[in-house]
């Protein structure tokens, strides 16, 4: 075990990053095809194929779920994915070839970095050569290499995020995640209730606390800035089907509940997938209670492996003596 979506057998995992523009997109990949969910909770999502994920759509398996930064640009990127897969024989067999399925989502992050660089074509298809199985890196990378949190002050009082990824295996049935987090509200560990990551005052002594500002009657206003999303894929070895699937990806936002706070707002595009590669009898409400944990570890993760990046602070700096990091 890894400690890592990649727990689950023959998922993988590959990114693609651009350390300069800070844009990158990060690919999940069942070559085989398995059955795919999706549930959309934010206010401000961009998606693509998700549509074929309702259980009343013909399409019964996916190849792959893309996640990327680069707003709507980003959607791009599950292009490449295509390219690599078809020129592997890979997707949903339609005489003449194979036509790959890889629904995807994109965060808000065009304020950090290169606006101007987004993930595009070429990132997806090295971000599917890149993928494999086993450890994956965390932090600032792929999707999540642009990501930030807690808003509510601008930009300017944020912190930096990641990419955060955990497994969970309870007898013969594991369920992992995988998730970028790039979130309007405050992240808290669900342990303490402490505040680990978001908006801090703007003389940084300390958080600002979204919900506390809120409740003593701040306003958002028009900040063109405020518009986020945390994305991410919940993977099982269960034997479930698209409605189940589904199912769970609506219990996995649960995890979102617990560690952001706001969360799904009208600022963020919040989606999680789904895939079950059906492996092993479980129940539906059993994967669901377990995406939901292992949702809200892999948050945690991808803040605390995440490093100060383009003037952003992260939680090590904050947090941690620089001895300790």
């Amino acid at each position: 075990m890894y400690d890592a979506i990649t727990d689950v057998e023959d998922i993988k995992v590959g990114h693609s990053t651009d350390f300069i523009a800070l844009k990158g997109c990060t690919v999940v990949l069942f070559e085989e095809g398995c059955v795919g969910g999706v549930d959309v909770r934010g206010g401000a999502p961009g998606t693509r194929e998700i549509a074929l994920l309702n259980p009343v759509a013909m399409m019964d398996k996916v190849n792959g779920i893309m996640l990327a930064g680069g707003s709507a640009f980003g959607l791009e990127a599950a292009c490449g994915a295509m390219d690599f897969l078809e020129e592997h024989g890979i997707g949903f067999d339609v005489g003449i070839t194979k036509v790959p399925i890889i629904p995807s989502a994109v965060l808000f992050d065009l304020p950090v970095g290169n606006f101007k660089s987004r993930p595009n074509k070429s990132m997806g298809y090295d971000a599917c050569k890149n993928a494999k199985g086993g450890i994956v890196e965390e932090g600032c990378v792929g999707a999540g290499v642009g990501a930030t949190v807690g808003k509510v002050l601008g930009m300017e009082n944020c912190m930096k995020s990641g990419l955060g990824t955990a497994s969970i295996k309870v007898n013969n049935l594991i369920v992992g995640a995988i998730v970028a987090v790039n979130a309007f509200g405050d992240v808290y560990d669900d342990t303490t209730g402490e505040i680990v990551a978001g908006a801090l005052k703007p003389d940084r002594s300390g958080f600002a606390d979204t919900i506390k500002l809120y409740k003593e009657g701040i306003s958002m206003g028009t900040n063109p800035f405020a518009q986020n999303t945390t994305i991410g894929v919940i993977a099982t070895n269960a034997k479930l089907n698209k409605a189940e699937i589904n199912k769970v990806a609506q219990m996995a936002h649960d995890g979102y509940a617990r560690v952001i706070r706001p969360v799904h707002t009208m600022f963020d595009g919040d989606t999680i997938f789904s895939l079950a590669t059906g492996m092993v009898e479980a129940d539906v409400t059993t994967v669901g209670i377990l995406a939901a944990d292992v949702m809200a570890k892999a948050i945690i993760k991808g803040v605390k492996m995440a490093k100060s990046m383009g003037g952003y602070p992260s939680y090590r700096d904050l947090i941690f003596r620089k001895e300790d990091i």
